[in-house]
């Protein structure tokens, strides 16, 4: 079985790469990713096709997805804070880069396409757990172009009966996942403070909840679509109904780091989702054996990976 990844040198898209290249069935990877927010020493060490670019250039599209059975299309412009000071380059990235890879996945015979939405198109509906038939209310330009991404999908099964499995992912963390930017992610900006003996910065009073998903499981999860070939134009909560609140998370990360954690609170950003927690039911109907990682174990993983990753780099 052959596999196109966009965005396959990025956080998850990497995790996913090697999982794939480790799997007796997989035959080939390919990879397309214009390294904005990827880096090629995420997939340095693997046997994948790689490719330099935009999901924008159709020619590079349908060099990657030529021959493939599948796509996972998880190249986008992450970040909520990131939408709501550039609008338009969320949306151009993307629901626009969306669209341009269901038309080369139509290109290459049909391929089938399995793509990567947001908890975050939930938004201001307050409603606990969330499930997939809830009113969507999306707070940020991020959230939107979220939305856009599943409806894509969902269009293209209808109307050109291309086979689509939209996930909404919720706070995925793990190992491979960078600190070192303005857009890093709570679980491993915190690790990295606390390791750095730095504080954390808490936005508003902490008390917001979450439902982080490994990235590990999302991979298996990822993994086992493909090879099963599930199709279902509705999108699917990829989480388990997990909910801690950050506050909370703070003991965990003491935990694993072995070191105490220090913190200041800043004042609560725009576009930011108080609370989230998936309903899994129809995760579990699509892949009944399905196990998530114990938050408790992923935090020691990810502790693991941060402190290995910082000592790596430091100069001789």
């Amino acid at each position: 079985m052959k596999i196109a990844i966009t965005g396959g040198a990025g956080f998850i898209g990497s995790n996913l790469a090697r999982a794939l290249t480790n799997h007796p069935k997989i035959t080939q990877v390919r990879v397309i990713d214009n390294l904005s927010t990827g880096h090629k020493a995420n997939i340095a060490d693997l046997d994948i096709g790689f490719v330099e670019g935009d999901i924008q250039n159709a020619e590079l599209l349908d060099q990657v997805f030529r021959g493939a059975d599948a796509v996972v299309h998880l190249a986008a412009l992450p970040s909520v804070p990131r939408s709501v000071r550039d609008p338009l380059a969320s949306h151009e990235a993307n629901a626009t880069g969306t669209l341009q890879v269901l038309e080369a996945a139509r290109r290459a015979g049909g391929l089938h396409v399995i793509a990567a939405s947001s908890s975050s198109v939930y938004g201001a509906n307050p409603r606990l757990p969330k499930h997939e038939d809830l009113i969507t209310a999306p707070m940020s330009p991020y959230a939107v172009t979220k939305l856009a991404t599943e409806a894509y999908l969902g269009a293209y099964h209808h109307s050109f009966d291309l086979p689509v499995l939209p996930f909404r992912f919720f706070n995925i963390y793990g190992p491979g996942q960078r600190a070192d930017h303005a857009y890093a992610a709570v679980i491993p900006k915190w690790i990295s403070a606390t390791l750095a003996d730095e504080p954390v910065t808490v936005y508003g009073d902490g008390t917001q909840t979450r439902d982080f998903t490994y990235v590990g499981t999302v991979c298996r999860v990822l993994t086992d679509a493909l090879l099963r070939r599930i199709v279902e134009p509705r999108p699917v909560n990829l989480a388990f109904g997990t909910r801690i609140s950050l506050l909370d998370l703070i003991p965990e990360i003491e935990t694993a780091a072995r070191h105490r954690v220090r913190r200041e609170h800043m004042p609560a950003r725009t576009g930011d989702v108080l609370h989230s927690q998936a309903d899994s039911s129809r995760l579990r109907t699509l892949f009944p054996t399905v196990a998530p990682m114990p938050l408790e174990e992923g935090i020691f993983a990810t502790v693991d990976w941060l402190r290995d990753s910082v000592v790596g780099a430091a100069p001789s």
